[in-house]
């Protein structure tokens, strides 16, 4: 499972991707701290970012594989 992050008028990033239910290896310039990730199954996975600010905006995308 895959959370993407795409501030306006800049390209997609990877946040966080995580290959089991209880493990996420978060990219560089994120952390846990701000954008917490609960997986519940291998279909499921909900992201909260935390202590929102403008500097947040963005579309945030997320994806699977099949692998």
């Amino acid at each position: 499972m895959y959370w993407y992050q795409q501030p306006p008028r800049n390209s997609l990033k990877l946040i966080v991707s995580s290959t089991s239910w209880r493990y996420s290896s978060y990219e560089d310039g994120y952390s846990e701290a701000k954008f917490e990730v609960n997986r519940e199954s291998s279909n499921y996975s909900l992201m909260t970012i935390k202590n929102v600010t403008p500097q947040d905006e963005a579309t945030y995308f997320c994806a699977t594989s099949g692998h």
